[in-house]
């Protein structure tokens, strides 16, 4: 009888025991990306009220989203993760001193985040810039931790030993592993494919296959690390197109991720993607939105419990502590960076009766921008008795317009609001913001630059639809690929436009604008096109230039060196230079810029006249190589036939 019951406590215990060991352990993973900089609430910037509730329509706010990380917090019993995905900075004029004050990622420990990775745009200060900021880290502190794998260091590169060092000296890793109440958390960040090639500034800094570098970092933390969940921050996103989504590919061909943290491509997910067994989040971008991921891991097993999308606006109140800091932080830039320029964040330079807007189609954003570089590299660097002076072309991207221009409530436009539509870069000179080129082309290259949206947009995406000024041009997206243009016009809306002839035997130089991200590109982009789209840039007297460097638009002869032209400020001047047209005191945008202005219209058409009419080299190529394999088809048709007739009549077509 009391081996019986002794039998009994023991099974009971062994039962309860086993059931203690395998009971799931619940985890909260908050998590954002792509904020860039945009620490207030938006757009326009001027109707942020951080702090009232339901009063304005912006969207945004580090001290919201603080408010929600912090809510979310008390609310839940379990342990709580907060993440970002990277591109935590660049969008705004608070990034312009993050070399040295690191807002962002000082603001981002305020506000409770644990973890973050680096997206393709912290590398847009080049290796120094990158180093310049983690050394400040360093300083600042205290900051997340910054986890990041994939970088290809070489010591005997004193740019590249610089900045390994600096990773070192910040703490930055190739993963980190965490524990949060039973759970071992094992997390490692990287980029993309897409990133990468997107990421000209972080050479000579390389990357590794992502793919490549998943799976090493999952062997590390499963083998040697002994981790219960693995977590991707990926700076790689996602596509509609599954052979293009990076993302949903990766955990296809990487078994052992638990969950994905997506980044880069600012999608708007509500619901979570399960693909192989691995989760999939991403919280669109700006902090628009917050991702919450409730989870639960058993015998190691990951299982979704819940997710939901919080949005962030004026439904929620900022945190004050956050939001102190941050206008702390905006008077620091109006000292620093704005007063020499006489201009101050808030400053009120104009008024608009309508939203610009960007889109993948001609804009009136992308419109007004690229009007503004041909406006300000004339007014800054051209002479009225010499006509070739003149800038004739202007061409922005749609990659590098980062934010609608809004009405909003009062209709008035702040310089916070209008330098976050053009903000990124840095110059040749190591000052933040991208500057002006100018450089001259043929009219048959004018024609291979519009090309770029015709053809390698469709196939690389929206970043790469070109805003055109000083020339208007119809293509029809039917014919053959890189020869999609069929008439351009040089001119403009005030002026009046005249045809140009853009045949190879017109030598006529053409003045061109841009800034240094897009010139850059301009150059390189005939080498993955096969040559079909080689551009070159040239100086006035038509002699190829060696280096970009050498088209950087001096804005002061007098002083000695290059005096940069920022984008930046020639959208201002221009923007300043409107008639006051309702005598107010403030200048008002146009409203030439409240719609589309014919620049750009597509024209599709099968009609065989229309798909090769004026065909440049590669329908010459194509219609060569048609004409070929007919000529083939039709010569091994009549062989055929002769043969036939030949055996009838008892002859063979053969010489012995």
């Amino acid at each position: 009888m009391k081996l019986t019951r002794i039998t009994i406590i023991l099974v009971t215990v062994l039962f309860f025991t086993n059931n203690l060991s395998a009971e799931e352990q619940l985890l909260t993973i908050i998590h954002t990306n792509d904020m860039h900089s945009h620490v207030q609430g938006f757009s326009p910037e001027i109707d942020y009220r951080p702090f009232a509730i339901d009063e304005d329509k912006t969207l945004g706010g580090w001290s919201r989203v603080a408010t929600v990380i912090k809510n979310i917090k008390k609310e839940r019993f379990q342990p709580v993760l907060v993440v970002d995905a990277g591109d935590y900075t660049m969008g705004s004029l608070f990034h312009m001193l993050n070399r040295e004050e690191a807002f962002e990622l000082r603001l981002l420990s305020a506000m409770g985040y644990d973890v973050v990775t680096l997206g393709n745009h912290e590398f847009d200060l080049k290796p120094a810039g990158l180093a310049a900021t983690l050394k400040t880290v360093k300083l600042r502190g205290p900051v997340p931790q910054i986890v990041f794998a994939g970088a290809v260091f070489d010591r005997k590169n004193p740019i590249l030993a610089s900045l390994e060092n600096a990773f070192l000296e910040a703490g930055v890793k190739n993963y980190t592993v965490l524990e949060r109440g039973k759970i071992r958390i094992g997390i490692f960040g990287m980029l993309g494919k897409d990133a990468i090639e997107v990421s000209p500034f972080a050479k000579p800094l390389t990357f590794r296959d992502p793919v490549d570098v998943a799976r090493d970092m999952v062997d590390v933390l499963r083998n040697r690390e002994k981790v219960d969940l693995v977590i991707c921050l990926s700076h790689g996103g996602l596509n509609d197109d599954p052979k293009k989504s990076e993302d949903e590919l990766l955990a296809r061909k990487v078994k052992g991720i638990d969950v994905i943290v997506s980044g880069h491509t600012h999608t708007k997910l509500d619901k979570s993607i399960n693909v192989n067994g691995t989760i999939i989040v991403q919280a669109w971008c700006y902090g628009k939105q917050v991702g919450v991921l409730d989870i639960a891991v058993n015998s190691g097993k990951v299982q979704l419990k819940k997710y939901t999308v919080v949005p962030v606006n004026s439904s929620i109140a900022g945190d004050e502590k956050i939001q102190a800091m941050i206008d702390a932080f905006k008077q620091m830039i109006n000292r620093r960076l704005l007063a020499p320029a006489r201009l101050s964040y808030d400053q009120v330079i104009a008024e608009t009766k309508f939203d610009l807007s960007i889109r993948n189609d001609e804009s009136p954003l992308g419109n007004l921008l690229a009007d503004s570089i041909r406006w300000y590299v004339n007014s800054v660097d051209s002479d009225i008795n010499d006509p070739s002076s003149r800038v004739v072309v202007a061409v922005e991207s749609n990659g590098v317009i980062r934010d609608d221009l809004l009405r909003g409530v009062t209709g008035k436009v702040t310089v916070g609001d209008l330098f976050r539509t053009i903000p990124l870069g840095i110059g040749v000179d190591n000052t933040m913001a991208y500057p002006l080129l100018s450089f001259y082309l043929y009219g048959y290259e004018l024609k291979k630059a519009l090309e770029i949206l015709t053809s390698i947009r469709p196939i690389k995406g929206d970043d790469y639809y070109l805003q055109i000024s000083g020339l208007r041009f119809t293509y029809n997206p039917r014919r053959i690929i890189f020869d999609r243009v069929t008439d351009i016009e040089t001119g403009s809306e005030e002026e009046g436009y005249q045809p140009l002839d853009y045949s190879k035997s017109n030598k006529k130089l053409y003045r061109v604008a841009a800034n240094i991200y897009n010139a850059s590109f301009l150059k390189l982009v005939g080498s993955f096109t096969y040559s079909m789209l080689e551009i070159v840039p040239k100086d006035k007297n038509g002699r190829p230039l060696a280096k970009l460097s050498a088209a950087l638009v001096d804005g002061n002869k007098s002083l000695p060196g290059i005096q940069e032209l920022k984008e930046w400020q020639g959208v201002i001047q221009y923007v300043r230079s409107f008639p006051d047209t309702n005598v107010n005191g403030l200048p008002d945008i146009p409203e030439k810029y409240r719609g589309k202005l014919g620049r750009i219209v597509e024209k599709p058409s099968i009609n065989p006249v229309n798909l090769v009419s004026r065909g440049s080299e590669p329908t010459i190529i194509v219609l060569a190589a048609i004409g070929l394999v007919a000529f083939l088809l039709i010569m091994t048709v009549m062989l055929i036939l002769l043969r036939r007739k030949a055996k009838k009549a008892g002859i063979s077509v053969y010489k012995r």
